[in-house]
């Protein structure tokens, strides 16, 4: 519970800080349709050519690009600009002051700042996934329904793993928050299923860059299409890289001197 109200006093900062620029919240809403109708316009352009991609067809492919657009959302709404900002306080030495409170200081890192237009991302995957839905038919099977929520969760596990991976660089790199345009321009790629691309780019973003675990992988669920061998791979990635990631933290706070150092 403490963990709880910790993370709806900064979501209660989050909602102040933004109603001080109100007019962000019609910037975000021209920037997130304008990102959902340059991804549906792409399918447009495929689909006038071809019936399928990759054996997927075009309302299968509208349900992937919810999943990205929801994945993207989630990552942007809370765990990007809270690991952006880790990266800030270790370099300015206000870590220092998270290290001092009483709680978990990974927890706090994570969840420190809360951007909350970002939930009208959040708000459009969600929708976009049951367009794709109603265009399939509304054939999704509750089992499906069960495996597309549980492969979703371990989705953002992944994704939130693997910036914790790389925030934690910050320990030892001074400007590691650049490290995180690598991992966006990647994940920008998961919009299309990685099924697509070749095989030394499938193993990248399936291997190197999760991102095929976090957005092909809920999709598959959801249509049906995912075998049981993967779904169990999924949830191992999911529980060894968020062990990792915890390991990997510790080891950087044993690095890491202080300000004052």
């Amino acid at each position: 519970m403490t963990y709880l109200r910790l993370f709806s006093l900064y979501f209660k900062l989050g909602i102040l800080g933004e109603l001080e620029y109100r007019a962000n919240f019609f910037v975000q809403i021209f920037e997130s349709l304008l990102s959902l109708l340059v991804a549906l316009g792409g399918l447009v352009v495929v689909f006038s050519h071809t019936d399928a991609l990759a054996e997927w067809l075009p309302s299968e492919l509208v349900a992937l690009v919810g999943v990205h657009l929801l994945l993207g959302g989630l990552l942007r709404f809370l765990i990007s600009p809270s690991l952006s900002k880790f990266t800030q306080d270790i370099r300015t030495g206000n870590f220092d002051f998270i290290l001092l409170k009483p709680v978990d200081a990974q927890f706090v890192s994570s969840v420190q700042r809360v951007e909350v237009w970002k939930l009208i991302d959040i708000a459009l995957g969600i929708t976009t996934i049951s367009v794709g839905i109603f265009q399939l038919g509304g054939n999704v099977r509750f089992v499906d329904g069960l495996l597309f929520a549980g492969m979703l969760v371990a989705g953002v596990v992944i994704v939130y793993s693997f910036w914790i991976i790389l925030a934690t660089t910050a320990f030892w790199i001074i400007r590691a928050d650049n490290i995180f345009q690598i991992f966006n321009a990647l994940f920008v790629a998961g919009r299309w299923p990685v099924t697509i691309y070749p095989n030394w780019l499938r193993v990248i973003l399936t291997f190197v860059v999760p991102v095929a675990f976090a957005v092909t992988v809920p999709a598959q669920g959801l249509i049906g299409r995912l075998d049981t061998n993967n779904t169990l791979l999924a949830l191992a990635v999911a529980v060894g890289l968020f062990i990792v990631a915890r390991l990997f933290w510790r080891r950087g706070l044993v690095s890491y001197a202080g300000a004052s150092a």
